[in-house]
């Protein structure tokens, strides 16, 4: 995201504001590839799935059928466009709710979230494969327009290390607290790591406060977009819980990835050659207070998530209320 603070100029750089009208100092504009290669391969794992699921060999309802091996389920068995309801998913899109022990669901056995799997064979390594599947075009196409939108203006300002690491953290965060409160289901999509960029462009803007001319517009669009999402995610069939800890991943991740030093110390640090001379300091009491705190907080629940996961705890016992966050996987709609 880029700040309302900000200005391309005629060079194809971004200008930001001081935040007292002051002149302006260049920022680096970075080159996007790890965003486009991010969709890139979203798009190829979901063709080989398609191909894997082989429509025409099962049955003769197929759609688009011209596309051989790569062709459709009918809507009825599944209405996303894509492959057939063995191979469905719980997370953002209309789905069954399946055994997560099923060994004939073919997402599974491609690395699908299934809290048997992870706790009972140890393969924690689904908690970031399932960021990879989709169960149709529509799901596909849904997310990594989202994650194409958001995710690129973040690596153009911020670059391609931390919003790569942003996009694959949180999205294993979202895996983490799905598990630990989704378990008789399993989940695939790319929405926990949309979701962590969301929480992200939020820290960002409450960090570097100071670079937004129009902070207030700017926080309630923000607010307005992510309560939206998150109260969609209440709607039958959608694992909401992967939004929140894919959210809330971002959201302290970004604290600590995307802050700016203050322009005062970016504008007059030339100065420290001059002798006697003083510069502000490179980040303010505010942005160091916030880094500390996120970091703390990011740790504790990570590790604490991680634990009580691989104990093979389930924390709907502890909070009664939670699951109206999410669609209660023990009802059924198709």
């Amino acid at each position: 995201m880029v700040s309302a603070a900000e200005e391309e100029d005629p060079e194809g750089g971004i200008e930001r504001r001081d935040g007292h009208g002051g002149e302006t100092t260049p920022d680096v504009r970075w080159t996007s590839w790890v965003i486009p290669m991010v969709v890139i391969a979203n798009v190829v794992v979901f063709i080989y799935v398609t191909y894997v699921n082989d429509c025409p060999r099962r049955s003769d309802r197929c759609l688009g059928k011209f596309l051989g091996r790569f062709s459709f389920e009918s809507f009825k068995t599944n209405p996303l466009l894509g492959p057939s309801s063995s191979t469905r998913f719980l997370r953002n899109a209309l789905a069954l709710v399946l055994n997560p022990f099923d060994e004939s669901c073919r997402l599974e056995k491609m690395g699908a979230l299934a809290w048997g799997k992870i706790v009972h064979k140890r393969q924690g390594w689904r908690l970031l494969t399932c960021m990879w599947l989709h169960a149709g075009v529509i799901h596909l196409l849904a997310n990594m327009f989202c994650v194409a939108f958001i995710g690129v203006r973040l690596e153009q300002q911020f670059g391609f290390v931390r919003v790569g690491t942003i996009y694959l953290v949180s999205g294993f965060c979202g895996s983490i607290l799905s598990c630990l409160f989704v378990q008789n289901a399993i989940s695939v999509g790319a929405s926990s790591a949309l979701f962590g960029l969301l929480g992200a462009m939020l820290s960002e803007l409450l960090i570097n406060w100071t670079t937004y001319d129009n902070k207030g517009v700017a926080l309630v669009m923000l607010l307005v977009i992510v309560g939206v999402n998150l109260a969609l995610g209440t709607l039958p069939p959608v694992d909401n819980f992967a939004h929140i800890g894919g959210f809330i991943g971002g959201f302290l991740l970004g604290f600590l990835l995307l802050i700016h030093p203050q322009f005062e110390w970016d504008e007059n640090r030339v100065s420290t050659l001059v002798p006697g001379s003083i510069v502000k300091p490179k980040y303010n009491i505010c942005q160091l207070v916030l880094c500390i705190a996120a970091a703390t907080v990011f740790v504790a629940g990570f590790v604490s998530g991680l634990v009580i996961l691989f104990r093979g705890d389930n924390l709907n016992r502890y909070c009664k209320w939670c699951h109206k966050l999410s669609y209660s996987v023990k009802s059924q709609w198709t």
